[in-house]
């Protein structure tokens, strides 16, 4: 009976079955999709409106209009224009004698007024046409107005190009929002986001549900915010991801799970961080990594931008292992070359001193990265800023050649490599007129780093000079995969911790070193990566809840009672599966082009995690604290 009230929820009250369910099924998918492309927003229904002031056009012509917007600038006392979130419009001020009382009303109101204004769309006069407006071939004869609300003197004007402090935007965000760019990067955010809902929901089964945000401590990861409940001693925490309740609704048999998720880590802001954050959701069952890369192609293919480049997939990929070798980080930015090369077989029988003396050293490698036309573009100061930055950073030697500039900066030790391996350099790194080749020797994860950050403070560098290296029209994915399952604590080298987290599933090829040489297992880690940045990361779950005890209490030694409601749960048939999250705000960021995530987020915290609109957090009295059964300890210097 389940079934079939399962299917009547979905197909309607009979229920067909074969092939002909298949293809009416296959039909109603087509047309939910293609008529979400064909629909025309209604944008003014339900309202005082009859139009937007960025619609209207020569099609209007003689139709009486009423529209709703914001003063956006005035002239003369005879032309204003209107603005609302869909555009500008020009607004024909009336000068005769009987509409005296319309143009006070629209000449003495400051600009960010709110109005609205009846009348009729008429071509602009010969010559007076404005083809950098949309509505730039009509304007609108004015008969009635009316001022909705006064604008006082406003802290910055409402224009993209003046220039204002963050602090200031944030401080007046609701002014801010008002902004044309804004606008575009929220309305932009809003469709990418419901193209996504209509993919995974509409066309792929899933099931759009809400988890809890009031949750408990989970072991390791970011530090998560505490709140206190009224039972004396005993917390919430507020999660960093839904993880553990979207693995328990796979053990529920929902199948296929997606979320546009709130999360929360109590940390500092970064440019690409909040403390508060949305990612992108999504969990399956009996799925391997090829099925969660593909969704997610599919995903993004599906509800990119209109007015970008298609995307192609699928995407390509690289191990965790080629991505350090190759580009020092295990998020690559491949828009551009300038990769790592292992430059060590050149160098096995060399008299240089420092490259002897890190060869001899296990995993010692000799590293080298070739900077096109650097020579020509860079000017000294910034190749010793460069070294500047290895030695304090890294505490890593970096050396830089030139092999065939005209100009001569070698250092003697430069000059020694060069007499030595010249023209080897040459034909292994593809050397032209004015590069530069970054040298530099040590450990293999080491150098590789080091030469990573490197490549991207000389493509920093070089853009200053006028190059373009990273196109900011061109969108490069990369998957990053057979990540380390483990990694050696700072702290504590001689301990593990998850180089994912706890729950991710180890490689099949590597479960037998799991009991022997853990700190060598890959897991079924993945990250998708965009321009250098992780906009995505996921992984195959463990579904075993044997295999998840002992990964958490013998080789993390984490406290197994935190995770019992799990454990047991694993324990009455959990089906295979996986599942990744998308960062959406860090996504949308890079779609739009965006110097901050704070700027595709309506209400962001700034940079040290503060409200600065409404000033929070903000302290609270000692009586509201009481029924929480907790007290505050100033610091000492505190003047609180």
């Amino acid at each position: 009976m389940f079934s079939c009230w399962l299917s009547r929820q979905y197909w309607g009250f009979s229920t067909p079955t074969g092939r002909i369910a298949h293809l009416i099924r296959g039909s109603l998918s087509r047309t939910l999709v293609l008529s979400s492309q064909r629909r025309t927003p209604e944008f003014s229904s339900f309202v005082a409106r009859t139009n937007t002031c960025g619609e209207l056009r020569s099609s209007h012509l003689g139709q009486e209009v009423t529209l709703c917007g914001w003063i956006q600038y005035r002239r003369q006392n005879i032309f204003l224009v209107l603005r609302d979130f869909h555009g500008l419009v020009q607004v024909v001020i009336p000068q005769e004698e009987s509409a005296a009382s319309v143009k006070k009303i629209l000449c003495e109101a400051p600009v960010e007024s709110v109005v609205q204004v009846s009348g009729t769309v008429i071509s602009r006069p010969p010559g007076q046409e404005n083809p950098k407006m949309p509505t730039g071939e009509i304007e609108v004869k004015v008969k009635t107005a009316e001022l909705l609300n006064s604008c006082k003197k406003l802290p910055f004007e409402i224009k993209d190009f003046v220039k204002k402090t963050e602090a200031l935007r944030l401080q007046y965000r609701y002014l801010d929002l008002r902004s044309f760019q804004m606008q575009y990067n929220l309305r932009l955010r809003s469709q990418m986001v419901m193209k996504m809902r209509e993919y995974l929901c509409n066309l792929h089964g899933f099931v759009d549900i809400e988890t809890p945000t009031l949750f408990k401590r989970t072991p390791g990861g970011a530090k998560e915010f505490v709140i206190p409940s009224r039972e004396p001693g005993k917390f919430y925490c507020l999660p960093q991801s839904p993880q553990q309740f979207k693995q328990l609704l796979m053990v529920g048999g929902l199948d296929r799970y997606f979320q546009v998720a709130r999360c929360y880590r109590d940390e500092g802001s970064r440019p690409d961080r909040q403390p508060e954050f949305t990612q992108i959701d999504i969990e399956m069952s009996f799925v391997d990594q090829t099925g969660i890369r593909s969704l997610i192609e599919g995903l993004l293919q599906y509800s990119w931008p209109n007015d970008k480049d298609p995307l192609v997939v699928p995407f390509p990929s690289m191990t965790f292992v080629e991505a350090l070798a190759s580009y020092g980080t295990d998020k690559p930015d491949t828009r551009f070359g300038m990769k790592i090369i292992d430059i060590s077989d050149m160098f096995r029988n060399t008299e240089v001193e420092f490259l002897q003396d890190a060869l001899s050293k296990p995993q010692g490698a000799v590293k080298a990265i070739c900077i096109s036309e650097g020579a020509k573009y860079l000017k000294r100061k910034d190749i010793e800023s460069i070294r500047k930055f290895a030695a304090d950073h890294f505490n890593q030697e970096v050396l830089p050649v030139f092999p065939k500039a005209s100009r001569n900066w070698n250092t003697p030790v430069a000059q020694s490599i060069l007499e030595e391996q010249r023209s080897g350099l040459i034909r292994l790194m593809e050397i032209q007129e004015d590069d530069v080749v970054l040298l530099t020797a040590g450990e293999h994860k080491k150098a590789c780093s080091v030469l990573g950050k490197l490549r991207l403070e000389c493509a920093d560098l070089l853009e200053a000079r006028g190059l373009v290296l990273r196109d900011p029209a061109l969108f490069s994915f990369l998957w990053v995969v057979d990540f380390p399952l483990f990694l050696p604590k700072e702290e504590n080298p001689g301990e593990l911790e998850s180089a994912h987290h706890p729950f991710t599933a180890p490689h099949p090829s590597d479960l037998q070193l799991l009991y022997t040489e853990p700190e060598k297992v890959r897991s079924q880690h993945y990250d998708l990566v965009l321009n250098g940045s992780e906009i995505g990361g996921g992984s195959i779950r463990i579904h075993d809840a044997e295999l998840q005890r002992y990964i958490l209490a013998t080789l993390l030694k984490e406290d197994v009672k935190l995770l019992s409601h799990l454990l047991q749960a694993l324990g009455f048939g959990a089906p295979p599966h996986g599942g990744i999250a998308l960062g959406l705000d860090r996504l949308i960021c890079l779609v739009t082009g965006a110097p901050s995530i704070r700027d595709v987020i309506a209400f962001p915290k700034s940079f040290r995690g503060h409200d600065l609109m409404s000033s929070a957090p903000e302290s609270l009295p000692p009586e509201e604290l009481k029924p929480y059964h907790i007290q505050v300890s100033w610091p000492a210097d505190s003047e609180a």
